[in-house]
């Protein structure tokens, strides 16, 4: 989208995650398939099922007649690689999320297990407990540095220069980054523009 208005972009990937719990996953969608009646699925369509978890075909059509929420078409396209039907992908956000979930479920049901990151928000779990509807949250990854960022900011600046622009796509970005770029910039830190979204 930049290039179609002459603007060169160079993405430098910041984040990096680190899967955690994998073994109480495997745990709560295998041998507790009977007690949680609903699979909650955020970004946990990232974690590698076919190297650290059996995820065989009869578990995946246990699942496919529970629904499954996502955020995003992005999520919705990894619920899908991986053999389950995701719902809810144009809310968007967790607040539209679960609202989106408010409507289909009834308060005191079974719960739903919530396969989340360490630096997850409150908000679909504060809106579903207001409600009535239970949720089991695991965190199953956390959120590192990318091992090549230092090495990869390095190289930009020695080869393209302080950027005109810097934009941010997570407060854990600007964590793992701006120290770097601070230092690579100088005093000529304060002429980069930067903006997050």
């Amino acid at each position: 989208e930049l290039g179609s208005y002459n603007l060169e972009a160079t993405l430098i990937p910041a984040l990096s995650f680190e899967f955690t719990s994998l073994d109480s996953l495997f745990e709560k969608v295998s041998l507790k398939f009977f007690q949680l009646s609903y699979f909650q699925q955020d970004l946990v369509a990232k974690i590698p099922f076919n190297h650290s978890l059996s995820w065989s075909k009869s578990l995946k059509q246990m699942w496919n007649i529970k629904p499954t929420y996502v955020v995003g078409k992005a999520t919705a396209s990894l619920v899908e690689e991986i053999g389950l039907v995701p719902q809810g992908e144009m809310a968007g956000n967790a607040e539209k999320l679960a609202e989106y979930i408010c409507s289909r479920e009834k308060p005191n049901s079974s719960a739903l297990l919530f396969p989340c990151g360490a630096l997850k928000r409150e908000v679909l779990p504060t809106v579903l407990r207001e409600k009535g509807i239970p949720l089991e949250s695991l965190t199953v990854y956390q959120t590192a540095q990318h091992p090549d960022l230092q090495e990869s900011l390095s190289s930009y600046f020695s080869q393209q220069g302080i950027p005109a622009s810097i934009v941010f796509f997570s407060p854990s970005g600007v964590k793992f980054c701006l120290q770097h770029i601070q230092k690579l910039s100088g005093d000529l830190i304060n002429q980069v523009k930067v903006s997050s979204l």
